[in-house]
């Protein structure tokens, strides 16, 4: 995006990727259909960015959501609003956009040069650049990075440049995980037999916040796009107490007195499995879950009076104990602080060079806000360094 603002603006550009083709983590982001941005209004939007909304705001107004809608249409891929709100190109991948922006940025004169990770500054401040053919030294009138956080590191974005920068004297934020994933100290039997199965319909909750959707059990915990709605404020707890409990509704649209209700029919000859399933509507995973969490608390489940049982498949606790590792975190928080920004993304301690994306200190859920940001910033970084070069930006 920093690029096609540049050309558009008159400047030569080249685009140097250390991986040997262009934005692989945004091709990634578009197994899942590309998710692009949110359609809810501007001020819930920007809501999202939490502490970062403040100093987001200016960027992603000025690129707002129907700004990239508009772009994508340009470049002869609609887009459509799906059920949940979310705005995603109709062809539901990632491949013809990225084709067809490569190509106007081909025709617009800027140059991608491949296997070229930057590896820092020379004396004379010159970029350097690791090579298959050795080092290559680049002299440049401004520089913006993009050089991603350090979640998926085989697409490139490894936090490499953590230590360049910190050398600088430039403030970073320690990167880690976010929309990630979390650690739960499942049982041998409850792992084996539910590893990869879904828990729908549910409503996860920690502290005052209540999310919908649908989460994931994996063989060290558990994951899924409501956990990532969560997982800033889990992280964080997780960080002060080292633990955090998560509470799971497996029927949250079902009040406590119909569930009480259900639960003291008569059960007959019926398995109590069964009348879980049958009374309940509760999946085979979700009744699994039940019973691992009453073994942790030294309880059988079918003992447990209807009340008790009731309030138990509405609150149901998982003790969370650490987060997913980082590299298979869908985002990472951390990055550049943003006081060593100025209002048009240059780094203050560096003259002529700007910095823009996920590399800067803010994180989003998932939903379209992730990469509406990583544009919006690119776009502002973008028309910085024109104003840089015109002469016409801040001191």
């Amino acid at each position: 995006m920093a690029a096609e603002v540049l050309a558009e603006g008159g400047a030569a550009v080249t685009v140097y990727d250390a991986m040997p083709s262009a934005a692989r983590k945004f091709l990634m982001a578009g197994r899942g259909g590309l998710n692009l941005t949110h359609s809810e209004e501007l001020p819930a939007f920007l809501a999202r960015y939490r502490e970062a909304a403040p100093w987001l705001a200016p960027a992603v107004t000025a690129f707002s959501p129907q700004h990239l809608r508009d772009w994508c249409e340009a470049l002869g891929e609609p887009t459509f609003v799906g059920s949940s709100g979310r705005v995603f190109p109709v062809a539901m991948k990632a491949s013809p956009l990225l084709r067809a922006w490569l190509r106007r940025l081909d025709g617009q004169g800027v140059r991608v040069e491949p296997r070229h990770r930057w590896t820092g500054w020379d004396d004379q401040g010159h970029l350097i650049f690791a090579t298959p053919n050795g080092t290559h030294t680049v002299v440049t009138d401004a520089t913006v990075l993009a050089l991603g956080g350090a979640s998926w590191p085989r697409l490139g974005s490894d936090g490499g440049w953590v230590p360049i920068l910190a050398a600088k004297g430039i403030a970073i934020a320690p990167l880690r995980p976010a929309n990630c994933g979390f650690i739960v100290g499942w049982s041998d039997l409850f792992r084996d037999r539910f590893e990869g199965q879904p828990l729908k319909g549910i409503a996860l909750s920690f502290g005052e916040r209540s999310v919908r959707g649908e989460a994931v059990i994996t063989r060290d915990g558990i994951e899924g796009g409501a956990v990532y709605a969560l997982s800033a404020e889990l992280r964080e707890a997780i960080a002060l107490n080292g633990e955090a409990t998560l509470h799971v509704a497996l029927r949250p649209d079902v009040d406590a007195a119909d569930l009480v209700r259900r639960l003291s029919a008569p059960r007959g000859k019926q398995s109590f499995s069964n009348v879980l399933r049958k009374a309940l509507q509760l999946s085979p995973v979700a009744i699994g879950l039940l019973q691992e969490v009453a073994k942790t608390q030294g309880q059988s489940l079918s003992s447990l009076p209807p009340d008790r049982l009731a309030a138990l498949v509405n609150a149901v606790p998982i003790k969370l104990t650490g987060t997913a590792g980082l590299a298979r975190a869908i985002s990472s928080a951390g990055g550049i602080a943003r006081d060593e920004l100025d209002s048009n993304f240059m780094l203050r301690r560096l003259a002529g060079v700007f910095a823009a994306g996920e590399m800067l200190d803010w994180e989003a859920p998932t939903g379209g806000y992730l990469l509406q940001a990583s544009f919006a910033t690119g776009v502002a970084a973008g028309k910085g360094v024109l104003k840089w070069l015109k002469g016409t930006g801040p001191s």
